[in-house]
């Protein structure tokens, strides 16, 4: 009985390679897992203590309204989820409606960051330099907050 004897070279390059490539994976995977997770930023919500359920104010999504400028739309994006206003943003401004209307970007910055530290339309303050502009910003922002609301019908019906 004849034993053939294998010889097996492994070149350290490789093995390096290997093993980068194999740590580049592993931390590919567990990135894609905690992109896709649900996350709730570590905010529980308390169960309501009541045997009655939360009332939702909005109905989750983004809504958009649109605002004729001259010749040009711009939309106004609300992104809402059950009971909270999380984000406004203008889509659709170009370059040429940005230098038309200097105002619109910082009016509806600082209406959106009012309009997120109170949760609601109410008591927003603006300047008198771009009263206008507010106006017409306000007025697409309720819009859209209309379209998100839940429907007083359907919460009657349910209940």
């Amino acid at each position: 009985m004849s034993s053939k004897t294998k010889i097996v070279v492994l070149h350290l390059k490789e093995l390096l390679y290997t093993g980068i490539f194999l740590v580049l994976g592993i931390l590919f995977i567990v990135l894609l897992v905690i992109m896709f997770l649900p996350d709730d930023g570590g905010k529980k919500e308390p169960a309501p203590k009541s045997g009655a359920p939360a009332q939702s104010a909005y109905v989750p999504g983004v809504y958009t309204t649109s605002i004729q400028l001259g010749g040009s739309t711009v939309d106004i994006e609300v992104v809402v989820d059950e009971n909270h206003i999380n984000s406004l943003r203008l889509n659709t401004l170009d370059e040429a409606v940005a230098a038309m209307y200097p105002l619109i970007e910082p009016a509806f910055d600082e209406l959106a960051q009012q309009i997120k530290a109170n949760q609601s339309l109410e008591g927003i303050s603006y300047s008198d330099d771009n009263r206008y502009t507010s106006i017409l910003l306000l007025d697409a922002i309720s819009k859209s907050l209309e379209k998100a609301a839940v429907s007083t019908d359907a919460e009657s019906a349910d209940g």
